[in-house]
């Protein structure tokens, strides 16, 4: 019948399905409740009245659950461990990656990896990178699909529709994205760095942004060698397609330019999830101060600062 969704042996539907391909596409490791909070936020306030808290997340994650059971046995994903509070970890195989590029209108050649064996230590990190994008999506439920539940439910979920917006959509971030200092973008060489996170949203107002996140157990010279490796990449020029020599990183994403204007290098945003021993207050000002020949404006006759070959760096705890 036109319009009917499809079930599934496990009782899903493919909308469902769809939810599991774009977020496990773009972030590659993820537990269901990470997917159902991303792909259908409304679930969390049908279900809020259940009691404990743990049947409340077993009924607003069912569905994706059931999504991942099906999956699974079509060879699209796998279970990839435990998160250290015992939440079961998901991740696409290869076959279940080729499947998200289509989802995300994504070229497979930048899908990355499936992320086999990230949960085998608990995954911290990956986790720390999720909910570093849920915090920016700021995902919002849709009323349409709450039309028949109950008045204090609807009112919960409206509060959350007009609550500022998030920046992009699922498909604006990229995670685990190598920044080659040599070598190319398939195959990188030594030197370079890895983007905790990418997300291109223009439509937003944020046409690039690169995000580190940290669980407060780096130093601050680590992280500022780090930044020496994004600057490092932010260097280098190679020649585009039309034989000019561009930056690197400009081949690959777009982003306007003013001949005007000074032209910084994109955006880095430090977040610190504090989980470790190292306290963030005392780690930004000492790395400030290793990173500053790389941030700070230099002074013209003017009187002015220019930030031409300078990165925009930012952090948030």
């Amino acid at each position: 019948m036109v319009g009917k969704r499809k079930n599934n042996p496990a009782g899903s539907t493919n909308s469902y399905r769809g939810d599991v391909l774009r977020v496990l596409g773009a972030l590659k490791v993820a537990t269901a409740d990470q997917i159902q909070r991303i792909g259908a936020p409304h679930l969390s306030f049908r279900h809020a009245d259940k009691e404990p808290p743990s049947k409340q997340k077993q009924a607003r994650t069912a569905s994706h659950t059931g999504a991942l059971s099906d999956m699974r046995k079509h060879g699209l994903s796998e279970n990839g461990g435990s998160t250290e509070t015992g939440d079961s970890l998901r991740n696409q195989t290869t076959k279940g990656l080729q499947a998200a590029s289509y989802e995300l209108r994504r070229p497979a050649g930048e899908m990355g990896s499936t992320a086999r064996g990230a949960g085998s230590s608990g995954a911290s990190h990956p986790m720390s990178v999720n909910e570093t994008v849920i915090a920016l999506l700021r995902p919002k439920p849709n009323m349409a699909r709450l039309t028949v539940d109950s008045p204090h439910v609807q009112a919960a979920a409206q509060a959350a529709v007009d609550s500022p917006d998030g920046i992009g959509t699922i498909a604006s971030f990229w995670t685990e994205v190598s920044l080659p200092a040599t070598g190319t973008w398939n195959a990188p060489g030594k030197g370079g760095a890895q983007a905790d996170l990418v997300l291109t949203a223009p439509q937003d107002g944020v046409p690039l942004l690169f995000i580190e996140v940290d669980n407060c157990h780096e130093t601050a010279e680590e992280l500022a060698d780090k930044l020496e490796k994004y600057a490092r990449f932010f260097r280098r020029k190679v020649k585009d397609t039309d034989g000019k020599e561009r930056p690197m990183w400009r081949t690959r994403w777009m982003v306007p330019t003013d001949p005007r204007a000074d032209q910084p290098y994109p955006p880095v945003l430090l977040v610190f999830n504090r989980l470790g021993e190292r306290n963030p207050n005392r780690t930004v000002p000492r790395l400030m101060e290793l990173t500053r020949h790389l941030w700070q404006g230099e002074r013209d006759e003017g009187g002015h600062h220019r930030y031409t070959r300078r990165s925009r760096s930012s952090w948030s705890g």
